[in-house]
């Protein structure tokens, strides 16, 4: 009734969609950097969006399951394999006991989420199932994932009679495996309160100049390397709130992007925002992959925001209506 951790990844960790209502304390919202894939993943095995999940990264860990288990995985492409044969990404899973998960190579994407029924048997901290590791609470005892790691599992369900001899069952249910973003390499933003700080020629280089993803990037930010950008002014700005997505201006003229570990406030001017739809976009983006910026209204920077909800909502029922068939029909809750 566990999931085992029989090789160490890099930085694995337990996220959900972040934990909200304590910036004002200083306490980031953290969460999964993908969190569509999070998500996509959760519904595929007919739980809660927000339940908590595995986000993986390469090399990654492998997983022994000490128990059946249906599982799904969303988000990069890492070559799973059970027992060595290859298993699809953003498709219901069911795994059989003992089987063993692998992650064999980097075929596209930085990041897979693995989702199991019932969600894992973690405690909440402060309302969320995220891994804080500066502070070493939430998730996985506040820190991530290492070998010999065992995570409870809520649901435990004897599918030997579904499974018979085989070590999986890939059933019909799958998650689209596109994001929101149809424009490859360019990412959406709006102004931000800084914006027009920036001097004409600046203007027209942060939209023009290819931007670089350095390999300095991490969970809190990404750091960019691009034309360096300068300011009409020398004024200093007061400390002040920031957010996933923000794209702060740094003293020597490059950028940094604030993903999902980001500080809660900052010095540094905000020259614009990644829209929430496109997080996820960036979240997949390799280091030294190049993006471009190109800016969008609130509005349809909103409507595209509804659109993704919409699409997890049918994901929602969709699984929600297929789950309970398939279990129902082979007498399982």
């Amino acid at each position: 009734m566990s999931i085992r951790i029989i090789k160490q990844g890099i930085a694995d960790s337990m996220q959900d969609t972040g934990r909200y209502g304590y910036q004002h304390m200083g306490i980031n919202p953290g969460g999964a950097m993908d969190t569509l894939a999070a998500q996509k993943a959760n519904l595929l095995v007919g739980n809660d969006a927000n339940e908590a999940v595995i986000e993986i990264h390469f090399p990654a860990s492998s997983f022994l399951f000490t128990s059946d288990a249906v599982i799904a995985m969303s988000g990069a492409d890492f070559s799973a394999a059970v027992n060595d044969i290859p298993v699809p990404v953003n498709t219901t899973l069911i795994v059989a006991k003992n089987s063993l998960l692998q992650f064999k190579k980097i075929n596209d994407g930085a990041r897979i989420y693995l989702a199991a029924k019932g969600g894992f048997d973690i405690p909440k901290w402060l309302g969320s199932y995220s891994t804080n590791v500066v502070a070493g609470a939430g998730g996985f005892n506040g820190r991530f994932l290492k070998k010999d790691d065992e995570i409870l599992l809520r649901h435990n369900d004897d599918l030997s009679e579904l499974l018979t001899k085989n070590s999986f069952i890939e059933l019909s249910l799958k998650a689209n495996s596109t994001n929101f973003n149809s424009s490859p390499g360019i990412i959406r933003i709006i102004k931000g309160n800084e914006w027009d700080w920036l001097t004409e020629e600046s203007k027209q280089k942060y939209i023009d100049s290819p931007y670089i993803i350095t390999p300095q990037s991490n969970r809190m930010g990404y750091r960019m390397h691009g034309e360096a950008l300068q300011t009409i002014t020398s004024r200093q700005l007061i400390s002040t709130a920031v957010t996933n997505g923000t794209i702060q201006l740094l003293p020597n003229g490059q950028l940094i992007i604030l993903m999902a570990d980001h500080q809660t406030t900052g010095g540094y001017p905000r020259i614009g925002h990644v829209i929430a739809v496109d997080i996820p976009t960036l979240a997949q983006m390799q280091m030294n992959s190049a993006i471009r910026f190109r800016f969008i209204d609130i509005k349809e920077a909103e409507d595209l925001f509804i659109n993704q909800h919409d699409y997890l909502l049918s994901l929602k029922n969709e699984c929600n209506f297929y789950l309970d068939e398939y279990f129902r029909q082979h007498k399982f809750n």
